[in-house]
């Protein structure tokens, strides 16, 4: 079995207990209409016509792929897209996780499922090893969901944290449909680039109860250099919107964790605050000035930045691939991007997370 997919079953830290934590969530601004007295997830409320509509959306989908803005057409049972993945996701780690944001994480973990392969071609992907490499163990879309099982059950979770899965939409709503069946109870966060399609997001509409939408760039310029699509910013704003229309502002129930809503993050890069600057404006005027905004400043040089080449005109030199990028961001850039935040009248923010990462 895979060593990283297996790593559920290695032995966890000793979570703080809840008590401890609770002062530190009461900083989350929780009261109505954010304060929710329980919750169901969504999935829990869907019929039995509506599951079956749903399976037969996802096949189909499958047989002629059109799920992300790539639009690659082709029939997933005989062959792969862009994304290099068949019928069958290929899964690069499952594990409790304490990297996500306090509210997703909560004392006990988010139940992470890291999806191999990526619609997008960042070339300063902060998880390279992960979505631009296809390592990992291939399931089906049943065994998927027996695996969100082992993660309720075994590591004792908050929810199912599905990350990256634009590419494999159809697979996840089979499996997020056959864990209901096995009694899956947690909510589901959809962790997501926001490079989505329409038809993706109806698919996984009454599925998601938290979108964990990012926002990267504004510039189309940007968008082809940095993410190798011809006009990002106009698909994550019409993706980010119809996550809104479907769960709203982020909830919580009384012990700080989030249940529904969007979630929306922004990484503050190198000399690009100023297109920071016009997604918050965008985010407070056409989505909803109670979004839930994290303002990311953790960027770091990876995947292809800071990565040397030959000039093709001189053998014997070589050049700093997006030099521009290689370096971490400032303090100032990332005020920059708050204060617009601030200004436009956003005003529910994230704190750090106070853990590294997964607990194995």
């Amino acid at each position: 079995m895979n060593a990283r997919v297996s790593s559920i079953f290695r032995a966890k830290k000793s979570p703080q207990p809840a008590t401890k934590l609770a002062p530190r969530f009461r900083c989350l601004h929780l009261a109505p209409p954010f304060l929710l007295d329980d919750y169901t997830p969504r999935y829990q409320t869907l019929s039995s016509r509506d599951e079956a509509k749903k399976r037969s959306l996802a096949y189909a989908h499958l047989r002629n792929c059109n799920l992300c803005p790539r639009l690659c057409g082709v029939n997933r049972y005989e062959k792969t897209g862009m994304c290099l993945i068949g019928d069958k996701v290929k899964v690069n780690v499952i594990a409790p996780h304490f990297g996500e944001e306090p509210c997703i994480q909560g004392h006990s973990g988010s139940g992470a499922v890291f999806m191999s392969g990526c619609n997008l071609r960042c070339i300063f992907c902060q998880n390279f090893d992960i979505s631009h490499q296809r390592n990992g163990m291939d399931l089906t879309p049943e065994e998927l969901g027996e695996w969100y099982i082992k993660l309720q059950d075994v590591g004792n979770v908050h929810n199912i944290n599905i990350v990256t899965p634009e590419h494999v939409v159809p697979q996840v709503a089979l499996s997020v449909l056959h864990a209901k069946q096995l009694g899956l109870r947690v909510p589901i966060v959809y962790n997501t680039s926001s490079f989505d399609s329409l038809a993706s997001l109806e698919l996984m509409d009454g599925l998601v109860d938290i979108y964990l939408a990012d926002f990267k760039v504004w510039e189309t310029s940007s968008s082809k250099r940095l993410l190798k699509a011809d006009d990002y910013a106009a698909t994550a704003k019409e993706s980010i919107r119809a996550m809104q229309a479907q769960v709203g502002d982020l909830c919580f129930t009384g012990d700080g964790i989030a249940k529904k809503g969007l979630l929306i993050r922004h990484l503050v890069m190198p000399g690009k605050e100023d297109e920071g600057v016009e997604i918050m404006k965008w985010l407070a005027s056409d989505v909803s000035k109670d979004c839930f905004i994290n303002i990311m400043e953790q960027y770091r040089p990876e995947a292809h930045v800071g990565k040397k080449r030959r000039k093709s005109s001189d053998q014997d030199k070589q050049e700093t691939r997006y030099g521009d990028l290689n370096r971490a961001v400032t303090g100032d850039e990332v005020s920059v991007v708050r204060q617009a935040a601030n200004k436009s009248g956003l005003w529910r923010f994230n704190e750090p997370p106070k853990h590294d990462g997964f607990a194995i």
